[in-house]
């Protein structure tokens, strides 16, 4: 069965390869080599979810910590860009008794170069696995190099490359290029062009990836013609079939401010009728939507969508731009349509543009529920981008809504100024949600100033909810708000006109005498009016020991003065 999966997955029939490893779970013929070898034939057409199901569903412990089980697991989240989720499998897997060796360190790093703080992620991974007895081979140097380029750790990736020579391991071609990679950060050339004759006196043969890697250092640097002149050699080469080094230089001189230059390298590869995918359009469109040329920027976008029907989220969200800050309400929708016609997921990016057209055309709803479907599909949204929102919202008496987008910033993990919380608490004062206004002072009293703290709290006590009138005293108090005699009595009356709500009453005058504060006479006076509803006995007993405790303030009062 093992060399019938085998069979399928070089001739890349997926299907079949899965309904017979289907098959082979169903009726326990599978082995260690089953596992792996299904995982590593099915390659991206596994998704994580799928593999990790597949993974959870191993019954034997021994096949399940196998190190080529892992492995191949590990190197499918990594191919399917959920390398942070490796990392944090890596560790249960050891926990479960796991004994990674070199091949388990090397997948981990390479997916180490796309994700936050890879470098220092990767160091961890390189200092494990010296301190499990094991060496750093060339696989794992490659993987680390790219980790160093990624993260610009020009430095650090010289460093690896010297120490990988110096333990007699011969660079190849990727080491090279990964430490090319790594010098484009600040586009310093001259060590770049040394380490080209480096690789011509090792006689290793520049490739592709060689070229574009040191226009990329060019183009970074800021040297236009030198770029322009291996730009040629590129195509001499036949290395310029498609338009990605044309579309390195083009970003490059739009970067720099020369869009008429970038446009001229645009025109010629146009008219060598080079293979695109759309990624230089985005470059020319976004860059002629900066620079207000919205004319020219909408007319590339129709040029785009006459010649190709080809679309990804990048050139899409460029057309998308356009048509919004020239304010063609149809051309966007038409734009979104397309989205959802070619199944293309907008990205953080396409969200946002959106979001700022919506706000700019007053379509504040409209922002809104597109703020809530960014925030499903799991992109955090950005404060300054929040906080208009939040704003147009509360002007148009949304009130609900903006407290709804205040939450969704405030549970991502972003930091957000101390300003909001203020912000947001006067729109919930104005919009009667006391109950939501409560929560926002509890939780952040220290941010918000006293003179909002007591307009939320005169609100809440003529019309919040009376079952939560004593926890807002509390929190009011132990946020470091001296409570006033007028709140006190706007609390106390709330009650006298709720009967019901006797126990709320004494547990507020227990509660007072307790942290010190009186009441008035004339407070005292209506509770003693009223205190036939309450029953005259606990009213007496409660309003006794306001006394005693109104005798000891005085004295202090009178010291003080």
């Amino acid at each position: 069965m093992n060399v019938i999966l085998r069979y399928f997955g070089k001739l890349s029939r997926r299907q079949e390869l899965s309904q017979v490893f289907d098959w082979m779970q169903q009726n326990q013929k599978i082995n260690v080599a089953s596992y792996s070898s299904y995982v590593k034939l099915m390659g991206k057409s596994l998704s994580s979810v799928e593999a990790l199901v597949m993974y959870k569903s191993i019954k034997d412990r021994s096949t399940k910590i196998n190190v080529s089980v892992c492995n191949a697991l590990l190197s499918c989240l990594v191919k399917n860009g959920k390398s942070e989720s490796s990392l944090k499998l890596f560790t249960q897997m050891k926990r479960d008794g796991l004994v990674p060796d070199a091949v388990t360190y090397s997948t981990l790093l390479a997916g180490c170069a796309k994700v936050k703080d890879g470098y220092s992620k990767a160091l961890e991974l390189v200092q494990e696995l010296m301190s499990n007895g094991l060496l750093m081979d060339s696989v794992t140097y490659g993987s680390l190099l790219s980790v160093c380029a990624s993260h610009k750790e020009c430095n650090e990736a010289e460093k690896y490359f010297q120490k990988m020579k110096a333990e007699g391991q011969s660079p190849n071609v990727y080491h090279y290029s990964s430490l090319l990679n790594a010098y484009s950060v600040d586009g310093n050339y001259e060590k770049a062009e040394a380490l080209i004759e480096e690789m011509r006196s090792a006689g290793l043969v520049l490739n592709k990836v060689v070229y574009t890697t040191l226009l990329k250092v060019y183009v970074k640097g800021g040297f236009f013609e030198k770029s322009k002149e291996l730009l040629k050699e590129l195509e001499a080469f036949g290395y310029a079939k498609d338009e990605m080094p044309f579309c390195l230089l083009m970003d490059g001189l739009v970067k720099s401010g020369l869009l008429l230059e970038a446009k001229s390298v645009f025109d010629e590869m146009m008219g060598k009728h080079v293979k695109t995918d759309g990624y230089s359009y985005s470059i020319m469109i976004s860059a002629f939507c900066r620079s207000g040329l919205l004319e020219d920027a909408k007319k590339l976008a129709s040029e785009f969508e006459e010649k190709y029907d080809k679309y990804d989220v990048v050139i899409l969200n460029a057309m998308l731009s356009a048509y919004c800050r020239a304010g063609e309400i149809e051309n966007v929708m038409s734009m979104m349509k397309k989205m959802d016609d070619s199944a293309i997921s907008p990205d953080w990016n396409t969200f946002n543009i959106l979001i700022r057209y919506f706000c700019k055309e007053k379509l504040y709803l409209l922002a809104y529920r597109t703020m809530q479907d960014m925030h499903r599909k799991g992109h955090q949204p950005e404060e300054g981008l929040c906080s208009s929102l939040i704003y147009y919202l509360g002007k148009t008496d949304a009130h609900s809504e903006a407290f709804s987008v205040y939450n969704m910033l405030r549970y991502s993990k972003r930091t957000i100024s101390k300003s909001l919380h203020e912000k947001i608490l006067h729109i919930l004062i104005a919009g009667r949600l006391l109950k939501d206004a409560y929560v926002v002072v509890k939780d952040n009293a220290r941010f918000i100033s006293r003179p909002a703290i007591k307009r939320f709290a005169v609100n809440f006590m003529r019309s919040g909810n009376v079952n939560l009138i004593n926890d807002v005293m509390k929190a009011m108090h132990s946020s470091g708000h001296r409570i006033d005699q007028e709140l006190f009595d706007m609390a106390i009356s709330r009650y006298v006109s709720k009967p019901e709500k006797k126990e709320l009453l004494l547990q507020l005058l227990e509660w007072m005498s307790g942290q010190g504060y009186v009441i008035d006479p004339s407070t005292r006076n209506l509770i003693l009016k009223n205190s036939h509803l309450f029953g005259h006995q606990l009213i007496a007993e409660s309003l006794s020991k306001q006394l005693v405790v109104s005798k000891k303030v005085k004295p202090h009062k009178e010291n003080a003065r």
